[in-house]
């Protein structure tokens, strides 16, 4: 724990890398105190079918989803969600003439269903 989802529309290349941008939210969550190292786990999904209103304007999005175990107080999960969005806000130099909308949202995963095992 925690899982972090990274979803990026691919209008964003060749400006946005994702090997990049999960090491970096990897570490601010690292920073945040509230997780160990190993257990930081994220992924990025590029979307190639998206929607951003009905505009014709370029527009694009990256939006991150935080999972975390159930229990934590609003205020943590508020001061998470800002590191995340400072993270993205300085990612790399955002296309010229695109709208680009950043996100975050967190999420509790229900801590007695959870299940993990660690294998090596």
């Amino acid at each position: 724990m925690p899982h972090l989802t990274l979803e990026y529309t691919d209008s964003l290349a060749p400006a946005f890398h994702a090997a990049s941008a999960l090491l970096k939210l990897n570490q601010a969550l690292l920073d945040s105190g509230h997780f160990e190292e190993p257990d930081i786990k994220s992924r990025a999904l590029q979307l190639d079918t998206y929607r951003t209103g009905t505009s014709q304007d370029a527009r694009a999005f990256v939006h991150a989803k935080l999972a975390i175990l159930s229990g934590r107080s609003a205020e943590t999960k508020l001061q998470l969600s800002q590191a995340l969005l400072r993270t993205l806000q300085g990612l790399c130099q955002w296309p010229a003439g695109v709208q680009v909308q950043l996100s975050v949202e967190v999420q509790d995963i229900d801590r007695p269903s959870y299940a993990k095992a660690i294998i090596g």
